[in-house]
């Protein structure tokens, strides 16, 4: 597997540079002195554009988005923005990639997601059945490989690597806490039922550089596909536990709420309600996260996001360390208990 040495951030004017990146745009055009190739190449970082003059640009018939490409050229300022003046460049196969290295990736490795989820059902799961369902699911080797790989969505939330991991995790802590406060539901239920609910997006989102969805995802969806993949796994048990399987099956199918948002059915018992909250709040917290800026401790308001049909507002938090209350500065305290109250 060939390693990338340096990301697009880092990249300084004038410095020569051999490294790997995505082409995420293609474009073949003609200038005075010839035709060139005018690129947009990506890695987890950001974008550049880049260029092959002619006459080297005649060496290459075909460069298609999606490719990797391994470049040697020169970065350059252009219109006070930087970008690449290629000298060489190699397309390379996918299977020499790390695709981390060209897209965004949570924060948490998604090995350490998967572990995480693993410890939470085995210790959780008492029942027999669910037990070594859960066991069986999550130690299939296909089913493992594309949850370390998959997005949570294809741009509207949790669309990373690692963000169906990181997303179906959440929604797993969720449901336990509800499960804390409703302590009459059956909770071992809910758990997996959190744990599969979107297992279906593995398959529905395809795991090259574009995240396309799959002719399958398109066609069928990811809650069909969830239900069709975890078959196999359901059948041994269906004459023997039924009616368990059944509301498993039903807690899959319902956990978009309302049909109008792509749900075969609407919740009908209580832990299939639980579960569409527990997504919904979880898939609506991400993405208002997502439009909120690390560097300032301010209010703002973000952009107007279609998927919310809204602007979020970001107010300012109330600090952690309050010097007015704090307990190291009493006199501070006191006198601000004596101000005179104001109507």
């Amino acid at each position: 597997m060939k390693e990338k040495k340096k990301f697009i951030q880092e990249l300084k004017n004038s410095e020569k540079l051999e490294d790997i990146f995505v082409v995420v745009s293609s474009q073949k055009s003609q200038a005075q002195n010839g035709p060139f190739w005018n690129l947009t190449l990506q890695d987890k970082t950001g974008q550049i554009s880049a260029r092959i003059w002619s006459p080297l640009s005649q060496n290459y018939s075909q460069i298609k988005n999606g490719d990797f490409v391994f470049v040697k050229g020169q970065v350059q300022s252009f219109k006070q923005q930087l970008q690449i003046n290629i000298e060489y460049l190699e397309i390379l196969p996918q299977t020499e990639i790390n695709l981390a290295d060209f897209l965004p990736t949570s924060k948490v490795p998604p090995e350490k997601l998967l572990a995480e989820l693993k410890d939470i059902l085995f210790k959780e799961l008492k029942y027999p059945l669910w037990k070594k369902l859960a066991k069986a699911i999550f130690s299939d080797p296909e089913i493992q490989h594309l949850l370390l790989t998959a997005s949570g969505g294809k741009k509207i939330h949790h669309a990373y690597i690692g963000g169906l991991l990181e997303h179906t995790l959440s929604v797993c802590k969720i449901c336990l806490k509800l499960c804390e406060i409703y302590s009459f539901v059956d909770k071992e239920i809910v758990l997996l039922g959190a744990a599969l609910h979107d297992l279906g997006k593995a398959y529905e989102i395809s795991q090259s550089i574009e995240r396309n969805y799959t002719d399958e995802g398109q066609l069928l969806g990811h809650i069909f596909l969830g239900l069709e993949k975890l078959q196999p796994f359901f059948a041994p048990f269906e004459t023997s536990e039924y009616d368990l399987i059944l509301h498993l099956k039903h807690l899959i199918l319902s956990h978009h709420g309302e049909l109008e948002f792509g749900s075969p059915k609407r919740p009908k018992t209580i832990e299939a309600l639980l579960l569409h909250f527990a997504d919904n709040i979880d898939s609506k917290v991400n993405i208002m996260q997502s439009l909120s800026k690390e560097d300032t401790d301010e209010s703002f308001w973000s952009e107007y996001n279609r998927s919310l049909g809204r602007s979020i507002y970001f107010p300012k938090k109330t600090p952690s360390n309050n010097e007015e209350y704090s307990t190291n500065n009493p006199t501070k305290r006191v006198n601000q208990c004596l101000l005179p109250l104001k109507e």
